[in-house]
């Protein structure tokens, strides 16, 4: 059984990564990639374990977040 703490240890490392891709991708500077996706629907569902979204990879997770900047909404 994950316990609160591992799964928002999970969380977290998904975030940094998904920080570095934004920086990657979109030339964010870190706080504006932190601000993104913070302030994302998507993050929401991230942060709600019972979505299942922090067991899965950071690449699979990215994939949601650049379709809400793209789109504006989740897929």
């Amino acid at each position: 059984m994950t316990t609160q703490i591992e799964k928002n240890f999970m969380i977290d490392c998904i975030v940094t990564d998904l920080a570095t891709f934004l920086i990657r991708d979109y030339h964010f500077n870190e706080a504006e990639a932190l601000r993104t996706i913070y302030s994302s629907e998507y993050y929401e569902r991230l942060s709600d374990t019972a979505t299942g979204f922090y067991t899965e990879s950071s690449l699979y997770n990215y994939h949601y977040l650049r379709h809400e900047l793209e789109y504006g909404k989740i897929a």
